[in-house]
């Protein structure tokens, strides 16, 4: 039902460890792009999903990171899964990749479970028509952002899922406090779709890392039942923006803003163990790092689906 669509960053692959019992639980997919040289974190979050009876998708060809002229040591690594439904093969598919490199990567992963993820892909009619009867064993991921609804038709058999990025990426200083996620929760299979997908609070642009830090912002999702189910995000922006300087300081700024939504009684947040924890670092006045509050906030947003589809 629900493909979460994380890069493998660091504590990216923690909120998958710690969330893998709730997401198995409830039938979500993540997706792993790995971008880091190091595959001991990719390990660990594999060996944490096998654990929780879940499942992933990890893909062999990654566009962004240490992996992206070369993925052969994921391949390797993934060889460790074969035959095992736990661990699928992702096949990221742009706008410059020719059909026979698409093929070659399925003929080469053809003992794992198969997804394409579809990201400017211009061969779609003639990749499906390569694989005949067998593409109803594949999954096809479509972003929304670079497949139009011809393109997906194309498919038609197989299992589809739709893969939105509703995360506005600016500056911190430059959000709103508050602004429209996604509606795909709830307009999936209006779409003809079996499921949907997200970049989370991350969103798709890629970066190696952050800028300095001038300001501190906390994202949080929440569903609003007011507004037919539809997912917001708020924005919890410290009021100090001149420096890169203090950020523990910006950090209490922005978890005051956040504190006070909730203790009004109408921020339709989910209490969520992030949420909690968050609440516990105001009352300490404790900055748990940048990387750290990231996390908190990708463990809410998973969290807040469960909430909602349980």
């Amino acid at each position: 039902m629900y493909y979460p669509y994380f890069r493998g960053k660091q504590y990216e692959l923690i909120s998958i460890r710690e969330n893998a019992e709730l997401m198995a639980s409830m039938g979500f997919i993540p997706i792993i792009e790995p971008v880091r040289e190091a595959l001991a974190g990719l390990e660990r979050a594999l060996k944490a999903v096998c654990d929780a009876g879940g499942k992933v998708v990890v893909i062999i060809n990654p566009y962004h990171g240490d992996h992206r002229d070369n993925g052969d040591v994921i391949t390797e690594l993934l060889k460790l899964y074969r035959g095992r439904k736990s661990v699928g093969v992702g096949i990221l598919l742009r706008e410059d990749m020719e059909l026979a490199e698409a093929l070659g990567h399925y003929d080469r992963h053809i003992h794992h479970e198969i997804t394409f993820i579809h990201s400017g892909f211009v061969h779609g009619k003639e990749l499906a028509l390569a694989l005949g009867d067998r593409l109803i064993a594949t999954q096809n991921v479509f972003n929304d952002a670079h497949c139009i609804k011809a393109y997906r038709k194309h498919f038609i058999g197989s299992k589809r899922v739709l893969l939105h990025d509703g995360f506005k990426r600016r500056r911190n200083r430059d959000y709103p406090s508050v602004e429209l996620f996604s509606d795909l929760n709830i307009i999936f299979q209006d779409e003809d779709m079996d499921g949907f997908g997200d970049f989370s609070i991350v969103g798709d642009d890629y970066s190696e890392s952050g800028g300095p830090a001038y300001a501190v912002a906390i994202h949080l999702t929440f569903i609003d039942p007011d507004q037919d189910g539809a997912m917001f995000v708020y924005h919890f922006v410290s009021d100090s923006q001149d420096t890169p300087t203090d950020p523990a300081g910006k950090f209490a700024e922005a978890v005051d803003k956040l504190i006070r939504k909730l203790d009004s009684g109408g921020s339709k947040l989910y209490e969520s163990s992030a949420i909690i924890e968050l609440r516990e670092l105001h009352a300490k006045g404790h900055f748990p790092g940048l990387g750290y509050l990231k996390k908190l906030s990708l463990n809410h947003h998973v969290e807040t689906l469960a909430d909602f589809f349980g």
